[in-house]
């Protein structure tokens, strides 16, 4: 295959790949040049397939990262082509599709290798499971740019003490910070990835154990209600609408590449 086919035939893998075995769906970023970052296209596919999950039966899903990474955050790989206006309705997507994963119905599981950076980061954290590998690495950096993103949910993880200190440090995690905090809840060995894992299964018979229902019911007892999750998007809507965010961005990209 020349090179210009190879090209076209990476360029034709859709940017999210979705796999259903009996009630266990796999949702996988499959954006792995761009380290799997959250491009419209993705984001869309991401928020569709959530949907589908609530209408088909899941009561697992899982969710990772083809690649050497699990998220890198949003994709800004087309910046100058962005105006504040564009961004600000982006970042209201990735919350949206942010909101449909925390509020599913059934069990949810982010499994975490590489970077989870900034809404990838937001994403793990809003599925109610997060495993890690070793070389997982979580970072919040949105407040860096002026932007409240996921701050409420990974407050709830860890707490609200722990979670700005984290968020206006800019602080890196490790996955043994991850685990000894909250954020994440087990870890997994690197070569699981991809491959079947007992766990998986095993957390898929505890979904089973109650009827679809009264998972449903208790998910919703035990998570934010319509009203907090009206203002986590108020909160982002009003700090991505004030003017300067694309600049606000760019000089963050720019330091943060000293």
């Amino acid at each position: 295959m020349s090179d210009d086919a190879s090209t076209v035939a990476a360029t034709a893998q859709p940017a999210l790949l979705v796999d259903r075995q009996g009630d266990i769906t796999r949702l996988t970023l499959n954006r792995p040049q761009r380290g799997n970052a959250l491009s419209a296209e993705l984001v869309q596919a991401m928020h569709d397939a959530v949907l589908a999950c609530q209408r088909d039966g899941t009561r697992l899903l899982l969710i990772e990262g083809a690649g050497k990474h699990f998220c890198t955050g949003f994709d800004l790989a087309d910046l100058d082509g962005e105006t504040d206006d564009t961004l600000l309705a982006r970042f209201v997507r990735v919350e949206l599709m942010l909101q449909a994963v925390y509020t599913a119905p059934f069990t949810t599981v982010a499994r975490v290798h590489g970077r989870a950076m900034g809404a990838g980061a937001d994403l793990a954290a809003a599925c109610e499971q997060c495993w890690v590998a070793a070389d997982s690495r979580f970072a919040f950096p949105g407040a860096a740019f002026g932007l409240v993103l996921g701050t409420a949910r990974l407050a709830a993880r860890v707490g609200p003490t722990l979670a700005r200190q984290w968020i206006g440090a800019g602080a890196t995690i490790d996955a043994d910070t991850a685990l000894a905090t909250g954020l994440a809840s087990r870890d997994f060995e690197a070569d699981e990835h991809g491959k079947p894992d007992t766990a998986l299964e095993a957390l898929a018979r505890q979904a089973r154990r109650l009827d679809t229902d009264t998972q449903a019911a208790i998910h919703a007892a035990s998570r934010a209600d319509g009203d907090e999750l009206a203002r986590q998007l108020a909160a982002l809507v009003h700090s991505a609408a004030r003017p300067g965010l694309r600049e606000r961005i760019r000089a963050y990209r720019a330091a943060s590449a000293r």
